[in-house]
């Protein structure tokens, strides 16, 4: 089952949500919640909030691709690392990388129930990108 989970949590981080907000059903319970901490404060969110989320990044991203370095399971919960790159709707021609993320999501019904998520502007310092190179999921 935790492969399963494993699976469930990547897929999502890895997809075309911010171009198909309705694919967030996929991975989310539709009772969902999202605790997030980020460089612009918390954030509590439910499934509404992160289907709108969506929907707005939709307008400002050309491209969004998880580079992931880490990612775990215990009991029902699975840890995920990330950097999210990003080619923006005015600039579509170069990658940057946007915000490093760590996540923690219980897996309830098969989806994503209950996350504690924290990020922040990323940075293109070697070390803290190094561990991205070689980590295959």
């Amino acid at each position: 089952m935790s492969l399963t989970d494993k699976k469930l949590v990547k897929a999502f981080y890895t997809s075309n949500f911010y171009e198909n907000p309705e694919e967030v059903k996929t991975y989310l319970h539709p009772e969902a919640e999202l605790y997030w901490n980020s460089s612009a404060g918390f954030n509590k969110m439910n499934f509404s909030d992160v289907l709108k989320m969506s929907s707005d990044m939709s307008k400002t991203f050309e491209s969004l691709r998880a580079e992931i370095s880490h990612l775990l399971y215990d009991k029902n919960e699975v840890t995920i690392r990330l950097t999210y790159h990003i080619k923006t709707v005015e600039n579509p021609e170069e990658e940057i990388p946007m915000a490093h993320f760590i996540a923690i999501w219980e897996i309830k019904d098969g989806k994503m129930f209950k996350g504690y998520q924290i990020s922040q502007a990323a940075d293109e310092t070697p070390e803290n990108l190094s561990s991205f190179l070689s980590t295959n999921f």
